[in-house]
């Protein structure tokens, strides 16, 4: 079993939603927190109550999607508290709408942050992990949407996917390295949190100059309403979520009523027949989902 009490926990993308349910539960297990995201004003905020509430947290402003920052986030972890014991590369946006109206922009910002944010998380703070030769545990937040590939989502699917193939190929490859380095994969569905409202974070060199496309708009407006009609929150999976490092298990699954349709997705695998709409079925599964 994870022993959480008097570790170091590095959470990114931790002002709202997720990370700072995280960030509160890590507070309330006595672990000592160095919480990152990119809305510095937030972030203080969300310092300043922790620390209120008595814990010992430090705030550094960082853009996942940027290598030196990250890196100069795993310093200021160590310069404060000497060691990291528990990473999540939690930090995420989105972008929905058809595929081929998606812009460069949107893909570098998406991926910047969902893919590369987590790859610059595991590069970085992996070696440090091993090298402290103690229990330590990587936790990447994925999705659901990394299992499945619903319509007009598709560059957030792409790289909730790859979040997932990455975090498999973690795992194995901790095992193969030795040590005692242990990693999740968290793969929620919808969830009252602000990933609805994420186009607020994407910088201004990567905003489109051309209005939202009606299909994209559609989109937006259906993600809206999916994550505030979640019946799991924010605090809910965390407590699941840490519940899994505790018992070391890797896949993190929060909503198992989606489970049929990731099933019906591997059999048109199998079968080889065409991709079936994951929203097009099992309207039970659809409403858990939301």
């Amino acid at each position: 079993m994870f022993q959480f009490e008097g570790k170091v926990a590095v959470i990114t993308g931790a002002a709202s939603g997720f990370g700072r349910a995280f960030a509160d539960k890590g507070a309330a297990l006595g672990m000592k927190l160095v919480l990152a995201d990119v809305d510095a004003a937030a972030l203080a905020h969300t310092v300043e109550a922790l620390r209120a509430a008595g814990a010992d947290a430090i705030g550094v402003p960082t853009d996942v999607s940027d290598a030196s920052q990250v890196e100069a986030l795993a310093l200021a972890a160590l310069d404060a508290f000497g060691k990291i014991h528990l990473l999540f590369n939690n930090a995420g946006v989105g972008s929905g709408g058809f595929l081929w109206e998606s812009t460069a922009n949107d893909w570098a910002w998406v991926f910047g942050v969902n893919v590369m944010g987590v790859a610059h998380g595991v590069r970085v703070f992996t070696p440090i992990m091993l090298r402290q030769n103690e229990p330590a545990h990587i936790v990447n937040t994925a999705s659901v949407a990394g299992l499945l590939s619903p319509p007009a989502m598709g560059i957030y699917n792409a790289s909730k996917h790859a979040v997932v193939s990455l975090t498999e190929t973690l795992y194995h490859d901790l095992q193969n390295a030795g040590g005692q380095v242990g990693c999740s994969l968290l793969c929620p569905a919808f969830v009252p949190t602000g990933i609805a409202d994420a186009e607020r974070a994407r910088p201004e060199t990567l905003r489109n100059d051309a209005a939202p496309t009606r299909s994209q708009l559609a989109a937006g407006k259906q993600l809206q309403r999916a994550v505030q009609s979640g019946k799991l929150n924010a605090q809910d999976v965390a407590e699941l979520t840490f519940e899994a490092i505790g018992a070391g298990r890797f896949y993190i699954l929060t909503h198992p009523a989606i489970l049929p349709t990731v099933h019906l997705r591997h059999e048109d695998i199998e079968q080889q027949r065409n991709p079936t709409d994951p929203l097009s079925l099992k309207p039970e599964v659809k409403a858990e989902s939301r």
